[in-house]
């Protein structure tokens, strides 16, 4: 590597054969600062030959503290069969600091300013990390990544090296493990009342189209009634966020949850600000359409959650949004006991203009940030190869998911099934245990990312049949990485959130009528005046520099 001044970085990782920094390490690059000789005096507990697929099992018992959130779903046990199996099979103890969900956040600020964080600390969503990147608080996990094999592997494997250039920093590092999945998961649609279809003579639309046409006719049979009525609008930024989001999908643009006000236009190869393009407009004015020819209830914007299902329930609606726990345990459940004959399904997110394509389906999840401290244990390269293991290696997935093969759960042929008593989310309510309050398994902190067969392991067989049509859709490229440099992000900061708001704002005013489209110009304007062309500039800019950088 002596000539490696004279190659881009892309360059040298793509003759090793694995993009991605880290792999300048298991090199001996005193760039990255992570080589053996760095390590050499961090060995104790480690294993000597640890690979991608094998048991990791310390040399020794050691312990490693980490932060726990505590979800009030499944508060922490002690005595959990998974602190247990966790210990059994790889000789560490793991040390939980308990913060309940609520607090997550905020105390894990404190902890890490404070400089008592824990070595571990899961449960951090990008760009959560940035806020700690520049007082070297966190470590550049990306650096230490070598130590990692069924990590690596799994990067290799199911080519996700642009999801990890996305979360880079201006130094062309990461400092967060996040999930890695194999395939980019959906979570929310439409549902309809299918027996009321039926009756009707009406099929399940496809397309937004065919949306419009079968409330048009569920319109003309009960005028007096909004065919569609809908949720998750409050305790959140923004209003119908999950209707939003998937039909963004069908616009090519990402709005409700998954909005950015800043996007990359693939063909133009530059970022341009999400809520003034043409497509983000076009699916406004669909919105509202629908909500000015009575197909969709106002009210949808506004209203708690328990308002819209109860509206499903009492039959003054037949279409609302789900995702397929929420089918399944609320509105079945609910409308068989209540309503003779009902039936409801959840259909694959209707095509639109953008075709069959999966947007912001990335495939990587929350992950886990680790404390600088941690680097100066003698026992680094045994916690790393742990969490290696526990996190990203088949075997530790699956026991952190299905628990103890023949105590849990058995499996067959790839087919998982709780043992007889035990319940997971309401699956059996008359069972008398819970994977997750009485064991500890399928717990956030550890359970996520995976291989496809495993994360569809659990699915009720709705989401099967949903996921399965998904996965069969195109998922648009990931942003490039454009990472921000410290005094960027600080600007960048203060422009966002008053532009979100007026997005937001604006994007309800349009809908509900409140604003006619005619003044969509002056809408623009008015980003403008809030510092919009600044912003996208300063985006183009750090993706210059960072593709310049790196070749």
């Amino acid at each position: 590597m002596k000539n490696a001044g004279q190659l881009s970085r892309r360059q040298i990782l793509a003759a090793a054969g694995f993009i991605g920094l880290a792999t300048l390490t298991g090199c001996g690059s005193g760039e990255d600062g992570g080589d053996s000789k760095d390590l050499s005096k961090k060995q104790n507990g480690a294993m000597k030959e640890y690979r991608a697929g094998q048991q990791f099992k310390a040399a020794k018992p050691l312990s490693f503290s980490m932060l726990h959130n505590n979800n009030p779903v499944y508060p922490l046990k002690g005595d959990w069969l998974f602190w247990k199996e966790v210990t059994e099979r790889t000789g560490i103890t793991l040390k939980p600091v308990d913060v309940p969900l609520a607090d997550y956040e905020k105390k894990r600020s404190v902890l890490i300013g404070a400089g008592d964080a824990p070595f571990l600390i899961p449960k951090t969503y990008h760009p959560s990390e940035v806020a700690f990147v520049s007082s070297g608080a966190v470590l550049p996990v990306s650096e230490y990544v070598h130590l990692m094999p069924n990590y690596q592997a799994k990067v290799k494997k199911w080519k996700l090296e642009p999801e990890l250039d996305s979360i880079r920093q201006s130094d062309g590092k990461y400092y967060l493990l996040p999930g890695l999945h194999e395939k980019a998961k959906s979570g929310y649609s439409l549902s309809f009342r299918t027996d009321v279809l039926d009756r009707l003579g009406l099929t399940l639309p496809t397309t937004w189209d065919e949306v419009y046409t079968v409330l048009k006719a569920l319109r003309q049979e009960y005028p007096d009634k909004y065919p569609w009525t809908d949720r998750w609008s409050t305790n959140t930024p923004f209003p119908c966020g999950a209707l939003l989001s998937y039909l963004g999908q069908a616009y090519g643009v990402k709005a409700g949850w998954t909005y950015t006000n800043v996007t990359f236009d693939t063909k133009a190869r530059k970022f341009v600000f999400n809520g003034a393009t043409d497509s983000y407009r076009q699916m406004v004015e669909y919105l509202r359409k629908l909500v000015a020819e009575k197909l969709l209830d106002p009210e949808s914007f506004t209203q708690q959650d328990e308002q819209a299902v109860q509206k499903l329930l009492a039959e003054k609606s037949y279409v609302i949004s789900a995702n397929p726990q929420e089918l399944v345990q609320n509105y079945r459940y609910n409308l068989q006991k209540q309503v003779e004959g009902a039936k409801i399904e959840m259909v694959p997110v209707p095509l639109g203009p953008a075709g069959p394509v999966v947007l912001g389906g990335t495939r990587l999840e929350n992950g886990i940030m680790i404390s600088s401290e941690a680097l100066k244990s003698d026992s680094f390269v045994a916690m790393m190869q742990f969490v290696d293991w526990l996190w990203y290696s088949d075997e530790g997935q699956t026991l952190c998911k299905w628990g103890v093969k023949g105590v849990t759960y058995t499996e067959s042929g790839g087919r998982y099934e709780l043992e007889p008593g035990i319940s997971l989310m309401g699956s059996d309510p008359d069972a008398p245990k819970d994977l997750q309050k009485d064991y500890g398994f399928f717990n956030g902190v550890f359970t996520y990312g995976g291989s496809w067969a495993l994360v569809s392991s659990s699915f009720s067989p709705d989401e099967k049949v949903f996921q399965d049509a998904m996965t069969e859709r195109s998922q648009l490229p990931v942003d490039p990485a454009h990472p921000l440099q410290s005094v960027e992000q600080e600007q960048a900061t203060l422009w966002d959130t008053p532009l979100r708001d007026h997005v937001t704002q604006n994007t309800l005013k349009f809908v509900l009528g409140k604003r006619p489209m005619s003044a969509w110009d002056a809408y623009v304007t008015e980003l403008k005046s809030k510092n919009m062309d600044q912003l996208v500039d300063l985006h183009n800019r750090a993706y210059e520099r960072f593709s310049k950088e790196n070749g």
